[in-house]
């Protein structure tokens, strides 16, 4: 008979209740069951890396069993891990994430090398600070990372999720970066600045493809992170359309999208006509990832 519970068996090593972890998320479908097994694990022990496995051997300690057996069944149930654990690594550093946000992905990474690089070609003189605005910043990754990296820009960021904004602030005090947040519909909080750079990973799921997403996608992550209305587009077209919000627009803008997409977002960038270079960047997987603006 198939368990739906999962109950660790008294006196195992770590490996072992490992392996029975992963069995026991396989046998229930969760995707990747021996990797969410060990972050799960690593989390509950409070190990990582090179510990984590050189305490494979021994004992899993018993005043732990009942958190495990809590975290495998959360994940059973088809929760993601990050919020589990409550955190997702970022550029190497560690964000704290909870449902009101969508868990950071490794492709956004490349985004926010694009912006680094591309944003440096901006500054004709050494003593002048960039401004740079992220849109929809859910936990604040970007934005933070940014901050972070070139701490000659003046970084801003918007939401207009009260809950997102609250946890991309916590990020940020336990970052030690320096990030203003505003609340507000894209642009909207922006109105009368004139940034140099935007940069933006808003949703752009097409509505009818959100019932086809992985469940723990689809049923846990917040829908207004997801859903870029009938054809994945709608954030992109808003933006063009709240340009004259701003005093100037933006030197560079960068934009993360979907896959099939990156035709259409750099003929958006072309039709406004403010940037002459437009330029795709794709992901580790070959997949145009992101589309950037460049006024040169």
């Amino acid at each position: 008979m198939k368990r739906t519970t999962f109950e660790l068996t008294p006196q195992r090593s770590i490996r072992e209740a490992f392996v029975e972890a992963s069995s026991f998320l396989d046998g229930m479908r969760v995707m990747e069951p021996q990797r969410n097994a060990q972050l799960l694990l690593e989390h509950v022990l409070g190990l990582s890396g090179t510990s984590y496995y050189m305490a494979l051997t021994e004992p899993f300690p018993p005043g732990r069993r009942h958190a495990l057996e809590d975290a495998i069944n959360q994940k059973a149930q088809g929760i993601p891990a990050q919020y589990i654990i409550g955190e997702q690594e970022f550029y190497g550093r560690p964000f704290e994430v909870t449902p009101a946000v969508l868990i950071p992905r490794p492709e956004t990474e490349l985004l926010v090398e694009a912006v680094l690089k591309h944003g440096q070609e901006l500054i004709l003189q050494p003593d002048v600070r960039l401004k740079a605005i992220d849109i929809g910043t859910g936990s604040g990754a970007i934005a933070i990372t940014l901050a972070l990296k070139a701490v000659a820009w003046d970084m801003y960021a918007s939401d207009i999720s009260p809950a997102a904004l609250d946890v991309a602030a916590r990020n940020a005090k336990q970052l030690q970066a320096t990030v203003e947040f505003r609340l507000g519909n894209l642009l909207e909080p922006f109105a009368g600045m004139a940034p140099d750079i935007l940069v933006s990973n808003p949703p752009y799921i097409p509505a009818q493809d959100i019932e086809g997403l992985q469940p723990e996608v689809r049923d846990y992550e917040p829908r207004t992170a997801l859903d870029g209305g009938s054809d994945g587009l709608d954030p992109y077209r808003i933006m063009m359309a709240q340009l004259p919000l701003l005093s100037a627009p933006p030197r560079l803008i960068a934009f993360e999208l979907g896959m099939g997409q990156a035709g259409d977002v750099a003929q958006l960038l072309r039709q406004a006509g403010h940037w002459n270079d437009i330029i795709t960047v794709p992901d580790l997987a070959g997949i145009d990832r992101h589309v950037l603006g460049i006024a040169r």
